[in-house]
């Protein structure tokens, strides 16, 4: 007979990502529910690893990371914004985001301590905190626009606040913070002990010629904030999981402390050819235009259903309202779409915590034109 435990995450089950497409795959639905692409990578990146590979990289690298990709890292920030981070102490390569910010929670958050979470927001923040034996506290951002509420942001800090969660490009609302948010936010930290995690995986997705607002451009915040992103969101190679987290001295040297028992290095091969395709800047620098022409492809045949588009501002994802088409509850109507109308979505409420209807869909254009032309015909019969 199995041994009884006591689970960790008792709430948590099947992710809806999971479930959905795994239902687009029974009903040959188009998936534009869960955030990966459909394309290929460069194949320049995937020869630069094999490179690698072939030289005899493939061995453990350094606990931290290649530091020729430390290195690149380093500049890329520097040269977006403003801030430089030493590549030998303040910068650390992880096996994906996801790590990243598990590993931040578990560095800093002890048993008691409260973390702020925005909702809606990303659902590996929730279960993180909780194994941390943290609490998480929950302030939604304005319905409808999805703006920070600071008055609610600020009723939430109590003494116990250990950190904020900070995500933008904003997954799933696909807006972005300003500089007026990010400034209102080190008013607000200023004189605490707070620390920022700011996920910013979607930071080089933002359009309409609008720049990307990094803690790390601004000196107050970049101080008290760990700086998370994803080579794999950036690149179109999810599946590789390599991302990477920024952070002053003290904050990084507590984060190695867990990141060396936690997976301890990262594949070595694919961080020599990471480092290696980033030496040309414009592979990153050309993403805004490259997501936007298939945003706004999407967006214009979006426009010729009864399916309300919403602003995208960053991320890959666009938001819909779709109350003149149903009045279902939407992880219903997502279901329905994907089996009777043939193309999968995530319903909004999925993160928000104890859900929330509003009757809104999200879907992701990072797809070959084609996908989202397919999507597109069969979205137009609704």
């Amino acid at each position: 007979m199995t041994p009884a435990i006591t689970s960790r995450l008792p709430h948590v089950g099947t992710t809806i990502f999971t479930v959905m497409s795994a239902l687009a795959t029974e009903h040959g639905a188009v998936n534009l529910g869960q955030g990966f692409p459909d394309f290929d990578c460069d194949p320049a990146l995937v020869d630069a690893v094999a490179a690698a590979m072939r030289s005899g990289l493939n061995q453990y690298p350094p606990m931290a990371g290649v530091p020729a990709l430390r290195d690149a890292v380093s500049a890329k920030i520097a040269a977006l914004y403003g801030r430089h981070y030493d590549p030998g102490s303040e910068i650390t390569i992880t096996a994906g985001a996801t790590q990243a910010i598990i590993t931040i929670i578990l560095a800093i958050v002890h048993p008691g301590d409260e973390v702020i979470v925005l909702d809606p927001c990303y659902d590996s923040y929730e279960p993180n905190i909780e194994l941390a034996g943290g609490t998480p506290v929950h302030v939604p951002l304005t319905p409808g626009t999805f703006e920070p509420d600071f008055g609610r942001i600020a009723a939430a800090i109590t003494p116990r606040t250990r950190a904020i969660i900070v995500n933008t490009p904003h997954n799933p609302s696909a807006t972005v913070w300003s500089a007026a948010h990010m400034a209102r936010l080190a008013e607000l930290l200023r004189g605490t002990d707070i620390l920022v995690i700011a996920d910013e995986v979607y930071e080089h997705m933002v359009y309409d010629g609008e720049l990307h607002q990094s803690v790390a451009r601004f000196p107050e915040l970049a101080e008290r904030s760990f700086v998370v992103s994803s080579f794999g969101k950036t690149y179109h190679v999810t599946g590789w999981k390599v991302g990477y987290v920024a952070a002053p001295v003290p904050l990084m040297a507590e984060f190695r402390k867990v990141h060396q028992f936690n997976v301890f290095t990262v594949n070595t091969p694919v961080q020599h050819g990471l480092a290696s395709y980033m030496a040309d800047a414009s592979r990153h620098l050309a993403l805004p235009a490259f997501y936007q022409r298939k945003r706004d492809l999407f967006r214009a045949g979006l426009a010729a259903t009864r399916l309300r588009v919403m602003p995208s501002t960053g991320s890959f994802f666009q938001c819909v309202d779709y109350s003149a088409v149903s009045e279902l509850p939407e992880a219903d109507f997502c279901r329905w779409l994907t089996t009777e109308v043939g193309v999968a979505a995530i319903p909004l409420a999925a993160f928000y915590k104890g859900g929330f209807e509003q009757r809104i869909a999200r879907f992701c254009f990072a797809k070959k034109d084609e996908t989202l032309q397919l999507a597109l015909t069969r979205l137009a019969k609704l």
